[in-house]
């Protein structure tokens, strides 16, 4: 069998992560500026709040849903829908604007669906990815789609500030425009991606969800990593939080605190390049195991560390593997599962994994405000102890084989 080509001449892959590199930046662009919009408008941080609540909110109530759906419908056209969708939804932000007509709940229920857009996009888009890359490539592909998210997460709030300060409409005009390309490189992107499904009545959306749910549940090696990211998430995602406080308790100036943030994103970038060449030259164990102790130290140091850059060094060593560990994990779940489960079991995993976000925040939020932040930070490296001392005495965890050598079930 001749060997693929170079991903980059990979006409379909190159459309679609194109196209998604402007609408992912337009995504994080009006994640900094809804809030700003509406404390501008409102003056009120709760309803500012309750933005970002209800653009998550799909995270938790939709992946399962939806991961069913995928596995029905035709994925290209879900993503072509999804792109349109939120393009429509951002021109009527736009075009609220514009007259002058503004309501909370209505932006509420906009915001709503425009996560509810993200959750089938996402979906549909994991699902397709190994009929658009050849599967020795697949471990690119995903390195090259999570620094696509990682460097949108660096460019989107510098940007997001910056034409917010030039006019209030414009983030958004933004955000329209950059999912108006994503549909156009859509277009261009071939159809049939997905293998061909047999011609039956469809079951009940409850069973096919609770087929993904028990496939997954089976599989030893996807169940431990999907628990492994979701634990992971609690301290990943309360990180930033919480250097934020530590360097507000250590007087820092506002501007040293962005540059403190930005480390981490760099790091995250790096490592998302960094990924393949690492895949290919360390054991999944090293990588899965080896990045549970390397939070313990993380976590441990920042306790006592007092200098802010310092600080924002660490986090950022905290940052480094993660791209890597997710590489590896989506990898074994596409080597696993079959094509008609890709949509339910990624949106099982999904649900874990994602839905520990809104947690995670939370429980930052309240470890704060009884503990302060060395407090807080005590607490993660206990947590952090614990997690990577079960990681480390799971047995599928301890014996996890290359993704070339993993065998699909029958």
């Amino acid at each position: 069998m001749d060997e693929p080509g170079p991903l980059w001449r990979n006409r379909d892959f190159v459309l679609l992560w194109s196209g998604q590199v402007v609408s992912t930046v337009g995504m994080r662009v009006t994640a900094l500026a809804y809030p700003l919009l509406v404390l501008a408008l409102t003056g009120s941080p709760f309803q500012a709040g309750l933005v970002g609540f209800a653009q998550s909110l799909p995270f938790l109530v939709l992946y399962l849903p939806a991961g069913a759906l995928i596995d029905r419908w035709d994925r290209r056209r879900v993503m072509l829908a999804a792109d349109g969708l939120r393009a429509v939804l951002l021109g009527l932000v736009v075009l609220g604007l514009a007259v002058d007509v503004f309501s909370v709940p209505a932006l509420l229920v906009i915001v709503f669906l425009d996560g509810a857009c993200f959750v089938f996009f996402q979906l549909a888009e994991s699902a397709a990815l190994p009929h658009i890359v050849p599967t020795s490539q697949l471990p690119t592909a995903l390195a090259q789609n999570q620094a696509r998210e990682l460097g949108a997460d660096l460019a989107g709030g510098p940007l997001g500030g910056a034409l917010y300060a030039a006019g209030r409409t414009l983030p958004f005009v933004f955000d329209m425009l950059s999912y108006a390309i994503g549909f156009v490189t859509l277009l261009f992107v071939r159809p049939g991606l997905q293998d061909a499904r047999p011609r039956e009545r469809p079951r009940s959306l409850r069973a096919e969800i609770a087929e993904g749910l028990v496939w997954l549940w089976r599989q030893p090696l996807l169940r431990a990593t999907v628990v492994l990211i979701g634990a992971a998430n609690l301290v990943l995602t309360a990180l930033p939080l919480v250097l934020i406080v530590r360097a507000q308790e250590l007087g820092v100036s506002p501007s040293l605190i962005g540059a403190m943030l930005a480390m981490p994103g760099a790091a995250g970038i790096a490592g998302a390049v960094a990924a393949p060449w690492l895949e290919r030259r360390l054991s999944p164990r090293a990588v899965m195991i080896g990045a549970t102790w390397l939070w313990v130290a993380c976590t441990a140091t920042l306790v006592w560390l007092p200098w802010p850059l310092a600080l924002g060094a660490v986090v950022a060593a905290c940052a480094l593997p993660e791209p890597v560990f997710n590489v590896i994990a989506m990898s074994y779940r596409y080597a696993l599962t079959p094509d008609r489960l890709q949509g339910r079991v990624l949106g099982a995993a999904r649900l874990v994994t994602w839905g520990s976000l809104p947690v995670g925040s939370l429980a930052a939020g309240s470890l704060l405000q009884a503990l302060g932040a060395r407090g807080a930070l005590a607490v993660y490296a206990v947590f952090t102890i614990a997690l990577a001392s079960v990681a480390t005495s799971v047995p599928v965890l301890r014996r996890a084989p290359r993704i070339q050598d993993v065998k699909r079930p029958e």
